[in-house]
């Protein structure tokens, strides 16, 4: 939330702009209007290209040709780029297309200041080429930035965890940008500003300490996951991030998880805490069934469930079959345990360790049922007996 969604002839559409005036605005304005904006003269095209940070254009001699049916669709489907076309026999010359077209063209006013499209014009090379060029080679991170990263169809990126005031901010960038250009389409970089208070969430997401700034990561996008990776020698400079990269192309790096410190009390209480580093240990114990919660401190449902969850502790601490524990997946990450929502309750069986997940009720009585279905009732809690 929020959740926006645009409405074209009844059709409604996911919203996928950013998150200011502007560019909402923007977003609305593209999506009313042509897909490509009709450039006839030379001023034309002039001015839109002028007016805009990233433009793209297709010259084609005739409109109705399935290259410019094609362009147009792209353009449709394309959330962030502004596209035009034309016919113009004047713009041809003026850009020097008139003896190349059909022609697409992105105009920017950064890095190489502009890129042909090499190649068959299709929906898909259209979209292919905008989406490798529209961006700089290193990109700063930022609300209106994000969706066009994330979402992009580049789904490795390389993150710089780097202060925009550090000494070595400009270094650090430059040395990046030598190794982008060569993987261009290929990888994203990115860099995030630890110094704007917005981008800690950021920094928490890949479990970064302060300390370890200026760092950077790797992350590789699937369809079910998002895999991190963590350098060993954590050096900004172009000779480490091609090292780095090299071994990811290869297959050689191993994800980072993220994993908080044992904490030295961790099985003192009749709910355990479970970290990265004791998960195998505890929850996969083939000789007891586990029972654990995945939570999330900030989660108003993990907050009422955690008084049940320490009763239910209590219920099953002389039972050397069964434990009760719980995780923090804010700081902690497991390689094949996902979780999508908190809290989140699984069963890590006795015997084979298979994963059950938990959908019943949420009750003290509901639980006990679930993990001792075979017996009537088990020794309620000190506290419960009281209250009795």
């Amino acid at each position: 939330f929020p959740t926006l969604k645009f409405f074209k002839y009844g059709v409604p559409q996911e919203y996928a702009g950013g998150r200011t005036a502007d560019t909402i605005l923007e977003w609305v304005e593209k999506k009313s209007g042509p897909a490509a904006k009709d450039l006839a003269t030379k001023e034309a095209a002039a001015a839109f290209i002028e007016a805009n940070k990233v433009v793209v254009i297709g010259f084609f001699t005739d409109l109705e040709s399935a290259e410019a049916v094609a362009f147009n669709t792209a353009a449709d489907l394309d959330e962030n780029a502004k596209y035009g076309i034309t016919s113009s026999e004047e713009v041809f010359e003026e850009y020097e297309v008139k003896d190349k077209t059909p022609a697409v063209v992105l105009f920017k006013k950064f890095d190489e200041g502009k890129n042909v499209l090499e190649g068959d014009i299709t929906e898909e090379s259209v979209a292919t080429f905008v989406s490798a060029n529209y961006l700089p080679l290193v990109v700063d991170f930022t609300s209106e930035t994000a969706p066009m990263i994330f979402q992009g169809k580049i789904k490795s990126h390389l993150l710089v965890f780097v202060p925009a005031d550090h000494e070595k901010h400009d270094a650090i960038i430059e040395e990046a940008t030598k190794v982008a250009k060569d993987y261009k389409g290929e990888v994203l970089f990115v860099t995030i500003d630890t110094g704007v208070k917005d981008n800690n969430r950021v920094t928490e997401f890949f479990g970064i300490e302060e300390t370890e700034i200026p760092t950077f990561r790797l992350t590789a996008t699937t369809p079910n996951d998002m895999l991190k990776y963590k350098p060993e020698v954590e050096e900004l400079n172009e000779k480490n991030f091609r090292s780095f990269l090299e071994k990811f192309k290869a297959g050689e790096l191993k994800p980072h998880l993220k994993s908080q410190t044992l904490p030295e009390d961790w099985d003192a209480q009749p709910v355990k805490v479970l970290v990265g580093s004791n998960f195998e240990e505890v929850a996969l114990d083939a000789t007891k069934d586990v029972l654990v919660e995945f939570y999330a401190p900030w989660c108003g449902h993990c907050k009422q469930l955690a008084p049940i969850w320490d009763k239910l502790g209590e219920a099953f601490e002389d039972n050397d079959k069964v434990v009760i524990a719980k995780m923090d997946m804010t700081v902690n990450e497991l390689e094949n345990v996902k979780v999508s929502g908190f809290p989140t309750i699984k069963l890590f069986s006795a015997g084979g360790n298979k994963e059950v997940d938990y959908d019943g009720g949420r009750t003290l009585e509901e639980f006990v049922k679930f993990l001792t279905p075979d017996e009537e009732e088990v020794e309620k809690p000190a506290a419960e007996k009281d209250e009795l």
